[in-house]
């Protein structure tokens, strides 16, 4: 017994602490990144398209930083994972209206792509609400990796590069949605930053772990 305490105190201190507070660096960077992805739009629609791809790599960078911030600052807390989630979406969106604003000829050929990593999305999110009635803020390594492979795709066709990086973004986004609808199946409860799907069944197998 003394050593399965043991055990469940090492989990309690290895989990990150997840703060409340809401005046933080991470916090305000994300809440820089949601309103720029307002100021987007404008921006697409008067067809200013160079300084529309400089603008979304800047506010796709505080999504980076605002992460590692939070990590090496101590300040992950309840209201920036859910702000994170919250600019992202919106970036998303503001990403989407300003392609097929200034390329929408282009992408009527990708459409099957987009659509499918866009309906995904919209179940992951869906099946968020439906179980625990806000919005899931997972983050897994696979978003990460799609934001990247996604900034990419945007650099390469607005340099008129190539668009097979797009199609690849596309079905990395699709994955990383799937993995998160299967997270939310098997999470009892509302929780922030799982690493993977693997991560979050993990979790749920062991006494004390977080949702628990």
């Amino acid at each position: 017994m003394k050593r399965s305490n043991e055990h469940n105190e090492t989990l309690d201190v290895a989990e990150p602490e997840i703060s409340n507070k809401i005046l933080t660096i991470p916090n305000l960077l994300c809440l820089v990144r949601l309103v720029g992805s307002f100021i987007l739009i404008p921006i697409a629609w008067q067809g200013r398209n160079e300084v529309f791809l400089w603008c979304f790599i800047f506010l796709a960078m505080t999504d980076w930083v605002d992460g590692k911030l939070a990590i090496l600052l101590n300040q992950r807390t309840v209201l920036g994972a859910r702000l994170d989630s919250w600019a992202d979406a919106a970036l998303y969106a503001a990403l989407l209206f300003g392609l097929v604003t200034l390329y929408g000829d282009t992408l009527r050929a990708e459409l099957a792509w987009i659509a499918t990593a866009l309906v995904t999305y919209l179940i992951s999110t869906v099946a968020g609400f439906w179980k625990y009635k806000c919005w899931p803020s997972y983050h897994t390594r696979a978003a990460k990796t799609s934001w990247f492979l996604t900034g990419l795709a945007v650099i390469a066709l607005f340099v008129e590069w190539a668009i097979w990086p797009l199609r690849v973004a596309a079905v990395a986004v699709t994955l990383t949605n799937i993995e998160a609808i299967f997270i939310t199946i098997i999470s009892p409860a509302w929780r922030a930053d799982v690493t993977s799907v693997y991560h979050a069944w993990r979790d749920c197998k062991t006494p004390g772990a977080p949702g628990q």
